[in-house]
């Protein structure tokens, strides 16, 4: 529903229609008095309108749509504009070229011209352009900028028309018409009701007025562009604008589980208070591991001692020869067996029987 109300509509001016002797018949049923020989719109049926109006636009942008706003008189131009930038849309504020929706293929093309001349440095003359080439490119650009400068995101025909004042842009109406395409608009006491799909009785020449119709269509747009990019998150896409990858989508399956398995470990330490003991008993395993961690680790730390134990047999029985300590220990035994022989010198004692017997 879009946010507005009557007093806005009268204080914008919205029921102001022309004069009499310059209406329309079929136009009838939305006029509600005449006075000062200017006819009075009835705003109640032009709010049902507005709402209506509103629903549609807002339900084309969020199934992917897009709209055109067009509006090329003096009083519409800085609205159109103004709005249209805001919610990224495409529009028309200047002279409306022939065949702009039934001949976009031609027009297409002057969009590639117009931004390949954008690429251009117009203030460099070492680029192979002289002075008076770079002048006419210019000149070229703010031409094309000025006409096409609106339109230079549309890709294809827009899904839907918002127009101010039909009887000036029956161009664009013309070529709306034969393509088929929705036409919402402001519908002044002077304009024709057949020539719009979803129209809002209004007046089309007050600025106020103009500003505040299409304020309210760029909040419908708005909304339809937010819709758009929340339907997708709602249905478990994470990119609104384009589908994930396989390769991406098994990289968040992976990091998802792990997540969803310490959710409820975290949940377990949350509940109980009595608990906490068993969280201290953390340390005491991560001590029994990291002591268990050097244990295993001692074995291989004995490999290296092995092998200097060896290296350095190899260097005693190197320094061996130079010592010589084995031809010492022979003169050691030399010295000994000599105390061995002088037991026998101690015979004497057994002549002492051969003294006895010359006493005898």
């Amino acid at each position: 529903m879009a946010a507005v109300t009557i007093r806005q509509l009268l204080d914008s001016g919205v029921h102001f229609g022309h004069q009499t002797r310059r209406w329309n018949p079929k136009v009838r049923r939305f006029i509600l008095t005449e006075r000062s020989g200017i006819h009075i719109i009835d705003l109640q049926q032009s709010l049902a309108y507005i709402d209506e109006a509103y629903a549609f636009l807002k339900d084309i942008v969020a199934k992917g749509g897009t709209v055109l706003f067009v509006g090329t008189k003096k009083q519409a131009q800085e609205a159109i504009s103004e709005q249209a930038l805001r919610v990224g849309q495409p529009y028309v504020n200047e002279r409306w070229l022939g065949g702009l929706l039934t001949n976009f293929q031609t027009v297409s093309k002057r969009l590639g011209r117009m931004k390949e001349l954008e690429e251009v440095d117009y203030e460099d003359t070492t680029q192979g352009y002289t002075k008076k080439e770079l002048l006419m490119k210019k000149r070229e650009l703010t031409k094309l900028q000025k006409s096409l400068g609106g339109i230079r995101t549309l890709t294809k025909a827009p899904d839907a028309i918002w127009v101010i004042d039909p009887l000036r842009e029956h161009l664009a109406i013309d070529e709306a018409k034969k393509l088929r395409i929705p036409i919402v608009g402001i519908l002044d006491s002077n304009a024709d009701p057949d020539d719009f799909h979803y129209p809002i009785p209004g007046n089309d020449d007050a600025i106020r007025s103009v500003a505040l119709l299409t304020k309210l269509m760029a909040d419908a747009v708005a909304e339809g562009l937010i819709e758009r990019h929340q339907k997708p998150e709602a249905e478990g896409n994470v990119s609104a604008v384009e589908p994930l990858a396989e390769w991406e989508r098994e990289l968040l399956e992976q990091s998802g589980e792990p997540a969803a398995e310490a959710a409820p470990a975290a949940e377990g330490e949350k509940k109980p208070a009595a608990k906490k003991p068993a969280a201290k008993k953390a340390p005491a395993k991560k001590a029994e591991a990291d002591s268990a961690e050097p244990a295993k680790k001692a074995p291989a730390k004995k490999a290296p001692a092995k092998k200097a134990d060896t290296a350095k047999d190899d260097a005693a029985a190197k320094k061996a020869p130079a010592k010589k300590p084995a031809a010492k220990k022979p003169a050691a035994d030399a010295d000994k067996k000599p105390a061995a022989k002088k037991a026998p010198a101690k015979k004497p004692a057994a002549k002492a029987p051969a003294a006895k017997t010359e006493k005898k």
